[in-house]
């Protein structure tokens, strides 16, 4: 989902930049939402695990984009085995292919154990208008996306209320648990922004999430569990709400990204130097610790090496307070 996010600023830009340029773009239906406002933009909803699954399948979906679609480009902003094979198919129509550089190698230098090559990578984002260079059509990128909030329907607007509490999104949890502040430290700072009167929406996926964030909702005055109980398009009318958002690195960062919403990140096991940090987002308001052994990986899939999840547990709640805190101090000095 992160991924996919990351690129909506770069096609805004794009389509904004070339006002003769339709993009068709090729992903799961399920972030559909994430472009309901650009111009000249089809979002092509596909299944690529069951109607579009294997070679026989993406070949299908070749034949479908070619009879439907009059390409003159294609722009493959994933490079895994997958795209590059429906990219080998599209080769034969005789179109134009440029694929995004992960830059595997560089990443590589700065996550091994030893002689770790700390510098700031190119961003993900600047890494997919490269391809759209390649092809063209040079993107600018503009540091930030304005501040955007969605019009609420009356279920959303129902849950954000109409007082002048500030609003702040805690998204705890990641996909690999080296990416994940510790529980215990997490709640203290649910507790401390629930005593300063902020009101909280707590996101989260899956059974053992919601079951931790139902007892926070619980114990905490002023704190709304949303895990699972909002589709995607109302979370983003939500996120768009917020005053902050409280995310690890994970996709909830990038979501508020999307309409300029301020984050407080807290990073363990990945580094921003990687490139995934949120687009437009104010490097002063990352929380992480310095260590010799961070970042350890790229994506937090691999386990910490050492056992102790120092990179995460060296942070203290208190610091993470003092970061919102300022966050919201500076938001109401320039209101």
């Amino acid at each position: 989902m992160g991924d996919v996010a990351i690129t909506v600023p770069v096609i805004h830009e794009l389509v904004n930049q070339y006002p003769d340029l339709w993009i068709t773009f090729v992903s799961d239906e399920k972030y559909k939402p994430f472009f309901e406002d650009i111009p000249r933009f089809d979002f092509f909803a596909v299944d690529l695990h069951v109607q579009y699954k294997g070679i026989y399948g993406l070949f299908n979906l070749y034949r479908r984009l070619k009879n439907e679609k009059k390409f003159t480009a294609i722009a493959d902003l994933h490079n895994v085995l997958r795209t590059r094979i429906l990219s080998f198919f599209f080769g034969f129509s005789g179109l134009t292919i440029k694929r995004i550089d992960k830059g595997r190698k560089e990443k590589e230098a700065l996550t091994r154990k030893h002689n770790k090559i700390l510098v700031q990578l190119p961003a993900t984002f600047q890494r997919y208008a490269d391809v759209f260079r390649r092809l063209g059509y040079p993107v600018k990128l503009y540091e930030s996306l304005k501040r955007k909030k969605l019009p609420l329907n009356n279920t959303v607007k129902q849950l954000v209320g109409n007082n002048n509490s500030v609003r702040v999104g805690i998204a705890p949890f990641a996909k690999h648990k080296e990416k994940v502040y510790p529980v215990d430290e997490m709640e203290k700072v649910v507790a401390a922004l629930s005593g300063k009167g902020y009101k909280q929406f707590l996101f989260g996926v899956g059974i053992a999430e919601i079951n931790k964030l139902e007892y926070w909702e619980q114990k905490y005055p002023g704190t709304l569990n949303i895990a699972g109980e909002l589709p995607l398009d109302e979370e983003l009318m939500l996120i768009s709400n917020l005053d902050l958002m409280v995310s690890m690195d994970s996709a909830n960062m990038h979501l508020a990204s999307l309409y300029g919403v301020p984050v407080v990140s807290i990073w363990g096991a990945t580094h921003p130097f990687a490139g995934f940090y949120g687009f437009g987002q104010d490097p002063g308001n990352i929380v992480q610790a310095e260590l010799y052994c961070r970042p350890c990986s790229v994506f937090g899939n691999k386990e910490c090496y050492r056992g102790d999840w120092a990179c995460m547990k060296m942070i203290p709640a208190q610091q993470v307070i003092d970061k919102i805190e300022e966050v919201v101090q500076k938001k109401h000095q320039q209101q």
